[in-house]
């Protein structure tokens, strides 16, 4: 059976599945190109361009080193993936219900704004510790080289406060 009915658990779980892998493969995909930008915006004298970027994190770190901050990506984008994917149908028909089916249908435009807007909401929660993580991974050379080293450190030194500094700017975006 390839099929499952409309607003059922399967059809969550398979839009979030959906999310999982669209979110969070691509974004680690990009990796390299991502830590290259991250350090020319932290660093413009010593990355000053995207070929410079990747050549000085390859003579520094070798090949490896462009992969650097990989874990928190794909498990940040998955769970921001699994949230936008899956809560925009649990909103869609949340918001539906609530407007009626004419009303729904009418106004189905901002409708689906709305469920957009309330999926990346909760989205940003999920996906903001890891990014957090990524980025200091990524950009403070000597802080930590893994995840593993990453998130107890930042907990130790700032508690739960260090891994949602930038949910606020992830909401503006």
């Amino acid at each position: 059976e390839y099929s499952c009915e409309y607003g059922s658990l399967k059809f969550y779980a398979l839009c979030g599945v959906g999310g999982v892998l669209s979110c969070g493969l691509t974004h680690t995909g990009v990796v390299p190109l991502d830590l290259v930008k991250c350090r020319m915006q932290v660093d413009p004298q010593k990355y000053k361009s995207i070929f410079n970027g990747f050549s000085v994190t390859i003579n520094e770190d070798g090949v490896r080193g462009l992969a650097k901050g990989w874990a928190p990506t794909f498990i940040g984008y998955s769970m921001q993936g699994l949230c936008k994917f899956g809560f925009y149908e649990v909103f869609k028909i949340l918001y539906g219900n609530m407007l009626g089916e004419e009303n729904a249908y009418l106004w189905r435009t901002s409708l689906y704004l709305a469920a957009s807007a309330s999926a990346e909401f909760f989205a940003d929660i999920a996906l903001a510790p890891m990014e957090a993580a990524k980025v200091r991974i990524q950009t403070q050379p000597g802080y930590a080289n893994t995840l593993r080293q990453a998130l107890p450190k930042m907990f130790g030194e700032e508690g739960i406060w260090a891994f949602y500094k930038g949910v606020a700017p992830l909401w503006m975006r």
